[in-house]
């Protein structure tokens, strides 16, 4: 069995007509695993994190704000969405559901998160539709598991991972690679423990080289014992927000390169969807779905008897 983590919440948000972010797609994908005839027995739903147990990684005043809803225009504006108290539920229980998705892994080898990736929050500050960064967090309740002192987060979402970068600073045990856009989203770039910038039009071997080399180096340098996996599709030549070209060969090509790396080094990985901005919410689903196919999900050799 190969976890997979998702709740409904993730695609119900009310959002304003023809806003950026596809959130039906996180249903989608759900529902297309169903049709593929994934087993409901694979599926586990997170709870919502509770704000006042994560004052030890974010900013106490910045954590009452934003589930008060009293951020100020500007704050709300770099995040991207506007406020609810459901963007708050649902932001605690995606969250919720990367940290489920890094215990399952250590549990089951590998899981995967049907949501996940907002790595460009801050410890007092959202941005980029990133409110709480839950690949730290999901770094965090990894390392307090018996045997983990190291966990590498292997980020290759086409933005930056800035936020995690920022918030790992300082703390050896956790390691932060990104492969992102060179142009791109965020302009200011923080300083990750190994950043490969790559050039816009960026295509599948020059990709899959630069991974290769970035995924052996970091094992090899850091030693990790457990791996978070930003999977993020808007590195796809038809993303809208990524001006990387990468096929859809390409991309299942890069999922099963991380996985069976891991696999190789027997290397626990929680994986999580990240980024992905096709508009038509049917094609988008199927580029996020080789993240799956590559981990083996559906797959006969997998399946409980």
């Amino acid at each position: 069995m190969i976890p997979l983590v998702f709740h409904p919440i993730y695609s119900q948000l009310a959002l304003p007509y023809r806003h950026r972010f596809p959130i039906q797609k996180y249903q989608a994908i759900r529902d297309a695993l169903q049709q593929q005839g994934v087993p409901d027995s694979w599926f586990f739903q997170p709870e919502a994190l509770d704000p006042r147990q994560l004052t030890h990684v974010f900013d106490a005043d910045y954590l009452q704000q934003l589930c008060s809803g009293s951020l100020d225009v500007k704050a709300m504006r770099r995040i991207g969405f506007p406020w609810s108290q459901q963007l708050i539920r649902r932001t605690l229980t995606a969250a919720g559901g990367t940290v489920l998705t890094a215990q399952l892994a250590l549990q089951y080898g590998k899981a995967i998160n049907l949501t996940g990736g907002y790595h460009h929050a801050f410890a007092d500050f959202g941005s980029g539709f990133c409110m709480l960064n839950d690949l730290y967090l999901a770094a965090l309740a990894m390392l307090r598991a018996p045997g983990i002192d190291r966990v590498l987060v292997f980020d290759c979402d086409v933005h930056q991972g800035d936020g995690t970068a920022k918030l790992a600073q300082g703390d050896n045990r956790i390691v932060t690679v990104s492969l992102h856009g060179e142009k791109n989203f965020p302009h200011r770039k923080q300083i990750s423990d190994m950043d490969f910038p790559l050039p816009k039009g960026t295509e599948d071997q020059a990709y899959l080289d630069t991974l290769d080399t970035a995924l052996t180096l970091a094992i090899n340098l850091y030693r990790p014992d457990a791996v978070i996996y930003d999977a993020g599709v808007d590195v796809h030549i038809d993303d809208d927000l990524g001006h990387l070209h990468l096929s859809t060969q390409g991309v299942y090509q890069r999922d099963k390169l991380v996985f069976d790396t891991c696999a190789e080094k027997s290397l626990p990985i929680a994986a999580v969807i990240g980024g992905g901005y096709q508009r038509d919410i049917a094609a988008l689903t199927q580029v996020h779905l080789q993240l799956f196919n590559a981990a083996g999900v559906g797959s006969p050799s997998d399946r409980l008897p």
